[in-house]
C-alpha cells in the first residue's frame, strides 16, 4: 500500500520506524546518548515530547517533572534551565535541549508531542530558526493545541490529530457523519483505546481515502508490528528498537 505524500515529513519509501523517546526500554528515554543508539541502529525519525522551562528553553522530556526517570525532582516549567540542566536520566545522562537535538542529528526527523502549552511558541520558533520544517511532525493529545501550532505555522508544519480529530476519523470510518480538519497529514494512534479497536481495516480505509497516514504507538512485541505491518499501517512507534528493526528486516521494508 502507498499513500500519498502530502509533506516532505513523510516522503520516506516503505512503512516508517519510529524510535518512541529513542528507545524507551533502555531506560535512558529522550536522552542524546538513546538518540545516538537509535541513529547508530539506522533510524531516521524518532518521537520525542517538548516541555518549556521557566525561562522558556524546550528540552526534551516527556513528563511534567523531573521526578519519574531523573536524580532531580520539581516540575519543568516551575524550574529554570540551570536546575534542569544538572539532572540526569537514569542517574546518568542529561535532558537534552531540543535546539540540541536539530543540531547533532541533522539528518533525523522529529515526531514531537507538545507536552504543555508553553511549550508551543519555542517550538515553533525554533524550528524557524533552523528551517527544519520538513524534519517536524507536531501531535499532541490536544487538538486545539495542535490546531493553534497549524494556524501559526501554515501548511509548512507537518501534524498529526489530537485525540478528538482520532475520534472523529474513528467515527468516519463506520459511516458516522463527523468534523475533520483538513490540514493534518497523519493519525498517530494505539491499537486500542479503552477496549476499543482502533486500528482495522476501516480505520485504515478511512484514514487513507483522506490522503493520511497511519501511525501506530506503542507497538513492542513482534506478533503485533507484523499484524500492523500486514494490515497496510504506514508507521509504526516503539520502545524496543531492535525489534522492530528484526521485524521490518524480516519482511524487506526496513530502509
Amino acid at each position: 500500500m502507498t499513500t500519498h505524500v502530502r509533506h516532505p515529513y513523510l516522503d520516506h519509501p516503505g512503512p516508517i520506524a519510529f524510535a518512541h523517546r529513542g528507545g524507551a526500554a533502555d531506560g535512558v528515554e529522550n536522552t542524546v546518548a538513546q538518540f545516538r543508539r537509535a541513529v547508530a541502529l539506522g533510524y531516521r525519525y524518532i518521537e520525542t515530547d517538548v516541555h518549556a522551562t521557566a525561562d522558556g528553553r524546550l528540552v526534551a522530556f516527556h513528563d511534567t517533572t523531573l521526578d519519574r526517570v531523573t536524580d532531580g525532582s520539581g516540575r519543568i516549567a516551575d524550574l529554570p534551565w540551570e536546575d534542569v540542566r544538572h539532572a540526569r536520566v537514569g542517574g546518568r545522562e542529561p535532558v537534552p535541549l531540543f535546539e540540541e537535538l536539530l543540531e547533532t542529528f541533522p539528518e533525523v526527523r522529529w515526531n514531537i508531542d507538545v507536552k504543555a502549552e508553553p511549550a508551543l511558541l519555542p517550538l515553533l520558533e525554533l524550528v524557524e530558526r533552523h528551517g527544519a520544517w520538513g524534519r517536524v511532525c507536531v501531535g499532541s493529545f490536544s487538538e486545539a493545541r495542535v490546531v493553534r501550532a497549524q494556524r501559526l505555522a501554515g501548511p509548512r508544519l507537518a501534524t498529526s490529530y489530537g485525540t478528538r480529530g482520532v475520534l472523529g476519523l474513528r467515527l468516519r470510518s463506520w459511516g458516522v457523519p463527523a468534523a475533520l480538519r483538513r490540514s493534518a497529514v497523519a493519525a498517530q494512534v494505539p491499537v486500542s483505546q479503552s477496549g476499543v479497536p482502533v486500528v482495522d481495516p476501516l480505520f485504515l480505509r478511512a484514514a487513507h481515502a483522506r490522503g493520511l497516514h497511519v501511525h501506530v504507538w506503542t507497538v513492542n512485541e513482534p506478533k503485533r508490528m507484523h499484524r500492523l505491518l500486514d494490515l497496510g499501517v504506514d508507521g509504526i512507534m516503539t520502545d524496543h528498537i531492535d525489534t522492530l528493526r528484526e521485524v521490518m528486516e524480516d519482511r524487506g521494508v526496513w530502509v
